[in-house]
């Protein structure tokens, strides 16, 4: 029975990769490949021949029995475009497949943008959220389920849609600092520091290119906390779903920022 080795690639720097994700990528007997021609171009760099297969977002299901029969005999290395499968990229379908059919699924790590992105950045690195890319269409809601959050947030952009997305932010979040990444560990690679504000300024003498990673500033203390409204709102919720007021309180305040014995003592019937 094969094994499914999940490989971390370079995500530029061709240099950036470990001894370890050579050797596998050498003893497997099939490569499952996002991009068949980046990965030529990889294997080729390191005169490694073994087999390749694409696995892309448009036939990742498809192939996903294809892959499984293999792993019967065989073991297999899963590679993305870039970085390591799954974040923001195709794989965890394959993954999940794999694991649920009974096989070892191996990770072999690497190289990944968005903490290449966070340890550059400047804003602090003990807590982020990685929130990958917004939604094309309506990124607004997600953007204001995050505006209270005080972890560090680390997005994925594109360069036709970083102004659409920065204005989005500025717009829920505030003028935060935040540090804008383009093309790490490549021959254009640049970190720009700076806020919000500055970084829809500076798109004027310096169009988009390239593929982007933001970091952000999560939100300080005064706008982590709810309004008196929203801790009513969700204490009343959690009450009306027959959860004890004292488990309520807690819940509560542990979303909103406020004191527990505060949610507590909020009359109950103004809720």
């Amino acid at each position: 029975m094969g094994r499914l080795y999940v490989v971390g690639t370079p995500i530029g720097n061709l240099e950036d990769i470990t001894l370890r994700a050579l050797r596998v990528l050498q003893e497997v007997q099939l490569i499952a490949a996002e991009d068949t021609r980046k990965a030529g171009m990889l294997l080729k760099h390191y005169r490694i021949e073994t087999p390749v297969t694409s696995l892309f977002e448009a036939n990742e299901r498809r192939k996903i029995g294809e892959i499984l029969a293999a792993l019967e005999g065989r073991d297999v290395a899963l590679i993305s475009e870039a970085g390591m499968p799954g974040i923001s990229d195709p794989g965890y379908p394959l993954i999940e497949a794999a694991i649920e059919a009974g096989f070892a699924v191996v990770p072999v790590p690497g190289p990944s943008a968005h903490t290449a992105a966070l340890v550059v950045s400047g804003l602090p690195t003990d807590q982020f959220l990685f929130v990958g890319f917004l939604p094309r269409k309506r990124p607004r809601p997600v953007l204001e389920r995050l505006a209270r959050q005080q972890e560090t947030l680390v997005f994925y952009e594109a360069p036709h849609r970083l102004e659409q997305s920065l204005r989005a932010m500025l717009s829920v979040f505030g003028n935060r600092p935040l540090a804008l990444c383009r093309e790490l560990t490549k021959l254009y690679e640049e970190v720009w520091r700076g806020d919000l504000e500055g970084a829809l300024a500076r798109m004027a003498d310096h169009p988009p290119r390239g593929e982007y990673t933001l970091v952000v500033a999560g939100a300080s203390e005064e706008e982590a906390r709810w309004s008196e409204e929203q801790v009513r709102t969700a204490l009343a919720e959690y009450l009306a779903q027959g959860v004890p007021r004292s488990q309520a309180a807690r819940e509560v305040a542990a979303l909103s920022g406020w004191r527990r014995r505060r949610v507590y003592d909020l009359p109950i019937d103004s809720v």
